[in-house]
């Protein structure tokens, strides 16, 4: 089994857009480097400024580089390409997408680092530049650069790759793991206790349960919900030992439970079950409460 560390740039991250560096690392079992590869490779389409901001590498720098599929190192990585190897990336998706558009159909089993992050060390960042920082993993990077004879920069992709690899370490040593655990571990859904983006960022998961349901029905319907989220919802859902707080939104009992207008007004209720527009778990309870 070899492991391969690998990381890309590109010339920005739209659809039409394309790798212009590749760069990875072979380890072996022991996660002892015998392989540094990294190449700079035109695209046949302009660099964007923003992707420029971020990797640093400008249209001139590539104009007289060959395409990607006629590189050495991409023939290397075709000649590594089996279901035998790990490939390690971080946010390994977009990279991936990315090769698959220079017609590399990857067959590696796959170790995203983004990933195992999210699963191991909660309530943290997730970006490799942040845990460069934060694991101290760049006081290890000059040791790798003098016995490689490599120079690397922040945020271009052989830089990425050999902090990528000290992370790899990391987390095998600090959280006591194999490689086929964190082969699984991707795999494995994240369990999120909290939101973290949209209307109830950093809010509690179960609290928003309880208080905002008509939020959460609207979260499950959307076709394009982040898995993971959709895993932790459904997870809290199914461990909620509290009734969902349905209130009316709008009307004359606007903010009210709907139990409390039952209480004062059973005949509103009715009107607003046969011609309100609601959630269908606000139908269906007050459907049960009319019908008790």
């Amino acid at each position: 089994m070899k492991i391969i560390i690998l990381d890309t740039e590109t010339t920005g991250n739209r659809e039409e857009d394309k790798i212009i560096q590749l760069s990875f690392l072979v380890m072996n079992r022991n996660l002892e480097i015998e392989e540094i590869h990294d190449t700079l490779a035109n695209p046949g389409i302009p660099i964007s400024f923003e992707a420029m901001a971020v990797h640093h590498i400008t249209n001139e720098m590539i104009e007289d580089k060959p395409k990607l599929k006629f590189t050495d190192v991409y023939k290397r990585l075709k000649e590594l390409n089996s279901p035998e190897n790990v490939v390690v990336i971080h946010n390994a998706e977009f990279d991936l997408e990315m090769l698959k558009k220079e017609g590399f159909n990857p067959f590696f089993q796959v170790i995203d680092t983004f990933r195992i992050l999210k699963h191991l060390i909660k309530e943290s960042k997730y970006s490799l530049q942040y845990n460069r920082y934060a694991l101290g993993l760049y006081k290890k990077e000059k040791d790798i650069c003098e016995k490689y004879d490599i120079k690397i920069n922040a945020h271009d992709a052989l830089g990425d790759v050999v902090v990528l690899g000290l992370l790899l370490q990391y987390l095998v040593k600090e959280f006591d793991k194999t490689v086929d655990e964190l082969i699984e571990l991707t795999k494995k859904p994240v369990l999120y206790d909290k939101f973290y983006q949209g209307k109830y960022k950093y809010e509690n998961i179960r609290d928003i349960l309880i208080k905002d349901p008509d939020y959460i029905e609207y979260m499950l319907s959307l076709t394009d919900l982040d898995p993971d989220v959709k895993y932790s919802i459904e997870h809290h859902l199914e461990n909620l030992d509290i009734e969902p707080e349905y209130r009316f939104g709008v009307g004359k009992y606007k903010g009210m439970l709907i139990q409390d207008v039952a209480e004062i007004d059973i005949q509103y209720l009715s009107w607003a079950y046969h011609n309100m527009k609601m959630s269908k778990g606000m139908r269906k309870k007050i459907g049960e409460i009319l019908s008790s």
